[in-house]
């Protein structure tokens, strides 16, 4: 019998279980099958790795509940702001450091978290416990400036606390800001394992009736790079083992460190995966944003998927620094079927290809399915580079180091505070006027911005004229 054949064969009766008897029960069919060839040692068959595809296919997503566009602007004001704190502070004081890239390229993952995932405490209720990665810390000060809890002076004064003015702490760190941190997360790898003792603790009082069930999530935000200290996966075994399915890793995997990328002749997510995974973790990724969507619907032979996970991460940050052509002769380029799959989109619109983490959307759906499963603890893996060419650079190795721009439209490198009063503005008019005040509280920031408007920026007419 001809292979291909074959193999069509065994791809069409998997489908018609999953058609007529649903997923679950294809599940079932698989794991036996498994288990019954590890019986054998039949070689090759490993249960730790899945395609190189989002974990949440595009049948089983849900409606993303909040307004893109807006949180869309208020997502591009804090990466603006925060890029202005670092590099102000380093025109001001040489030497000072910071980090721009690693908030850039999670800025959607925590703005989805903020207005759809992160419970805040009230009441008795002790709310979730968030352990920030530490090198994204500008992006949580710009964000609370645009809330109005930090004033421009302290960002001003970033990673300067000893001013005479007050400044801001460079990582997490509850000693020196106790009003704005709760866990300290660096050196690199803190964050991680302490999250992972501090969901045991919150179990440990649940069992004994000290705390009510289910108040609290534990969320441990980490870059792939910093998965490499020890800390960070020392622990895995410990919150399998106790079922911890109150704490969530979110693993933003932007492919670069300090010095270069990562796994340069790997692939991170995949290994990453293949160590969760074998501890006993559920794994969700996010790899592939939604114009992904048709191409993944058409590849009806699956050499498209096999294709993505042959490449490695190395040859995907070359393409990331690429024009659209060479995307499409170096990756479709391979198999004359991937040339045509892709013939209808440009050049501009092969390079523009986003990527998962930076899709709300996907974003939404694969926390919405880690923080749903029950008895496991959770980890999502997201790939944040922007495109497979970044017109921002947040996949450049140089982006991650760099501490001096030349920053546009403001000659004086300010924040954009003019957009603070402007987002405030129109976020409150359009709420407002539309009755939607129940829809505001369902999104952390926007409510923010509407219960403090009026006090602190409505009465003034001359912000008003923005």
């Amino acid at each position: 019998m001809n292979h291909d054949i074959e193999l069509q064969e065994w791809i069409e009766s998997l489908q018609a279980v999953i058609n007529t008897q649903g997923k679950e029960r294809a599940s079932e069919l698989l794991t036996q099958l498994i288990s019954k060839a590890q019986s054998t040692s039949i070689p090759g068959i490993s249960t730790t790795h899945t395609p190189y595809v989002n974990t949440v296919g595009t049948d089983d997503e849900i409606s993303y509940p909040g307004d893109i566009e807006i949180e869309r602007k208020i997502e591009n004001a804090i990466r603006w702001n925060a890029m202005a704190m670092v590099v102000r502070a380093n025109k001001a004081e040489d030497g000072i450091g910071g980090h721009i890239s690693t908030y850039a390229s999670s800025a959607s993952i925590y703005e989805v978290c903020f207005n759809h995932f992160f419970r805040g405490k009230e009441g008795k209720n002790a709310g979730d416990m968030i352990y920030f990665q530490g090198h994204g810390s500008p992006g949580m000060y710009a964000r609370a400036f645009l809330e109005g809890r930090l004033p421009e002076s302290q960002l001003v004064n970033f990673r300067q606390e000893l001013k005479n003015s007050p400044g801001l702490s460079s990582y997490p760190h509850p000693y020196l800001m106790p009003s704005f941190w709760e866990f300290p997360t660096v050196s690199m790898g803190l964050g991680p394992i302490t999250a992972i003792y501090q969901a045991r603790f919150n179990r440990y009082l649940e069992n004994r009736g000290l705390i009510e069930p289910g108040q609290s999530r534990v969320w441990a935000f980490l870059g792939d790079g910093e998965t490499d200290e020890p800390e960070s996966l020392g622990a895995l075994q410990i919150a399998a083992r106790e079922k911890l399915d109150n704490l969530t890793f979110v693993v933003n995997c932007n492919l670069q460190r300090l010095d270069g990328p990562v796994r340069g002749n790997g692939k991170i997510i995949q290994d990453l995966e293949g160590q969760f995974r074998g501890a006993g973790w559920d794994v969700t990724k996010v790899v592939w944003g939604s114009a992904w969507d048709d191409l993944f619907a058409r590849d009806n032979n699956g050499l498209l998927v096999q294709r993505l996970g042959e490449i490695i991460d190395g040859e995907y940050q070359k393409y990331s620094v690429s024009d659209g052509a060479y995307i499409r002769e170096k990756l479709f380029g391979k198999h004359p079927e991937l040339l045509d799959l892709v013939s209808h989109l440009s050049d501009e619109q092969i390079a523009a290809l986003p990527r998962g983490g930076h899709d709300k959307i996907k974003i939404y759906n694969g926390l919405h399915k880690a923080v749903n499963a029950q008895g496991k603890t959770k980890c999502g893996f997201d790939e944040n580079r922007q495109r497979f060419r970044s017109r921002c650079k947040q996949c450049r190795t140089k982006q991650h180091t760099s501490k001096e721009k030349n920053l546009k439209p403001t000659p004086s490198n300010s924040f954009a505070i003019h957009w603070r009063f402007q987002l405030r503005t129109r976020i409150w008019k359009k709420f407002h006027s539309t009755n939607r005040i129940q829809a505001a509280r369902k999104c952390s920031i926007c409510w923010n911005v509407v219960a403090n408007f009026k006090a602190q920026f409505l009465p003034a007419a001359h912000l008003t004229q923005h």
